[in-house]
C-alpha cells in the first residue's frame, strides 16, 4: 500500500531534484549564521512527575512535547537523538530523557528519522501506548513494541477519557529506499471534555486541510505548529510550511493559540534558527494578532494551560 496526499500534486522529491538542492545547498550553508541557539531554561521536574491534574505542555525540542492532559503524559515524536545524519543536535533536549516522568501515550506524526526515533521510545519509562499512523505498526512490533494503536485520517482512539484524533497533513514518509509512503502521516488532535482541546500538527506543507480540521473541531485552544526547515521554498514548500504559513495554517484551524516548533534542533534544511523566528515574529506584527495568541516556548518550559 502507498499512501497520498489530499492533494496527489504534493509528492516526495524525486532524486534529482535533491541533488540540486545539495549542489546549492555546499555553498549557502557556508555563509549562514548558526550562533543563535533557542533559548533554554531549567525545567520543573517537580511538577512534571507530581503532576496528575493540571494541563500543561513542555516544550523537549523539535517535535517533542511532553503533554500533560488528564492524568495521562503524552509525548509526541519522541526525538532525543544527539544527532541526525551528518548534523548533531545545536542545543540540549529541554528535559532529559532519564528525567522524564513514566509516559502513558506516544504520539507518531509519521516516520521520518527526525520524529520517529527507535531508541528514545525504547529509553522512555512507562506503560507506553503507541498510537501510529497506519502501515506504521508492523515496523514497530519488529522492534518489540506491543500495545500499539494504529489509525488512518479521521480515525480516532481513546485512552482514560482523552480521544485522540488523527487528521491529514501534507506531507510524505521514507526510512529506506524501498518504503516510500508505506504508511500514513498527519497529525492528532486531543479532546477531552472540560479541558484544552491540544492540536499538534506533526510534519506538513500548506494545504486546504487545515480547514478542515477547523471545521471538525471547531474548539481548538492550542496548536503546535512547524516553522522550520522551509528553506529553500522551491524544494521544501510542498512538504513544510514557512513561519507565515504556520501563521496561516493557525488561524484557517481557527485555533487560540500558536506554539512554534520543528525549528531551532537540528539543521535539517537551508532556514537557521534565528530566521525562522524572525519571519514568524514579523508575520505577527503584519497579522496584528492580539497579544498572547502565539507563544514562544524556551527548550524546557512548561507552560500550564
Amino acid at each position: 500500500m502507498r499512501y497520498t496526499n489530499l492533494n496527489p500534486d504534493a509528492v516526495p522529491k524525486t532524486f534529482r531534484e535533491v541533488r540540486q538542492w545539495r549542489r546549492e545547498r555546499a555553498g549557502r550553508m557556508k555563509r549562514k549564521d548558526y550562533s543563535f541557539k533557542v533559548p533554554a531554561v531549567a525545567p520543573d521536574l517537580t511538577f512534571l512527575h507530581a503532576n496528575t491534574t493540571e494541563p500543561a505542555l513542555t516544550w523537549i525540542g523539535h517535535s517533542t512535547f511532553l503533554i500533560q492532559l488528564a492524568g495521562l503524559n503524552i509525548v509526541t515524536d519522541p526525538v532525543w537523538a544527539e544527532q541526525l545524519a551528518i548534523h548533531k543536535r545545536l542545543v540540549p533536549p529541554g528535559v532529559a530523557i532519564a528525567d522524564m516522568p513514566p509516559i502513558d501515550v506516544i504520539l507518531i506524526s509519521h516516520s521520518h528519522y527526525d520524529h520517529l526515533n527507535i531508541a528514545s521510545l525504547k529509553q522512555l519509562k512507562g506503560s507506553k501506548t503507541l498510537i501510529v499512523p497506519v502501515g506504521l505498526a508492523d515496523k514497530l512490533r519488529r522492534k518489540g513494541f506491543s500495545s500499539i494503536i494504529e489509525l488512518d485520517w479521521w480515525q480516532s482512539a481513546s485512552l482514560r477519557g482523552v480521544r485522540f484524533h488523527f487528521v491529514p497533513a501534507q506531507h510524505w514518509t521514507r526510512r529506506t529506499l524501498t518504503d516510500t509512503n508505506s504508511s500514513r502521516w498527519g497529525g492528532f488532535v486531543m479532546e477531552r471534555r472540560n479541558a484544552p482541546t491540544v492540536y499538534f500538527a506533526g510534519d506538513s506543507g500548506y494545504f486546504d486541510g487545515f480547514k478542515e480540521i477547523g471545521r471538525r473541531f471547531p474548539d481548538i485552544d492550542v496548536a503546535l505548529m512547524p516553522i522550520g526547515a522551509y528553506d529553500p521554498e522551491w524544494f521544501m514548500g510542498p512538504q513544510h510550511v514557512t513561519p507565515e504559513e504556520a501563521l496561516q495554517a493557525f488561524r484557517d484551524a481557527g485555533a487560540r493559540r500558536f506554539v512554534p516548533m520543528h525549528y531551532g534542533s537540528y539543521k535539517l534544511a537551508d532556514d537557521t534558527p534565528r530566521e525562522a523566528l524572525d519571519r514568524l515574529e514579523a508575520e505577527i506584527r503584519r497579522l496584528r494578532l492580539e497579544e498572547g495568541a502565539v507563544r514562544i516556548l524556551p527548550h524546557g518550559e512548561t507552560w500550564r494551560l
